[in-house]
């Protein structure tokens, strides 16, 4: 994989600043929900495509309403990208949904049920021992 350059690092985050503003303040569309977060940009080192990262703190339906009110929004959010940041050329987007933070989430209460677990085996172990 190749390492980002200090301007493509420079430039992916000042999109990523950018479509946030965009898509909590300019955008109306009742699709998208109010706790929706651009968690990470990549742009292209050529500048003709960029990958939005988007999470979503909702059901899975409000999820899909959301990637879906942004794909329809596309263009009109691509056009004020195009007035708020200056590049020679304005990337096409991608709105991808990002389901790590749900995966931490899941991953953590699985590691407490098996924690939880092990603390009540242990104490069982301790009674069985000490009937012995």
């Amino acid at each position: 994989m190749r390492k980002n350059s200090i301007k493509n690092t420079r430039i992916n985050g000042e999109v990523q600043r950018e479509l946030s503003n965009i898509i909590h303040n300019e955008i109306k569309d009742p699709r998208i929900h109010p706790m929706t977060s651009v968690v990470t940009v990549e742009v292209a080192p050529d500048l003709k495509t960029c990958k939005a990262y988007i999470s979503v703190l909702g059901d899975e339906k409000a999820q899909q309403d959301t990637i879906a009110g942004l794909k329809s929004a596309e263009g009109y959010i691509r056009r004020e990208l195009a007035h708020t940041v200056n590049l020679r050329n304005t990337p096409e987007i991608r709105f991808i949904l990002d389901q790590s933070i749900e995966y931490g989430v899941r991953m953590s209460r699985l590691i407490d049920e098996v924690n939880a677990g092990l603390e009540d085996g242990g104490d069982e172990d301790e009674e069985n021992l000490s009937e012995q």
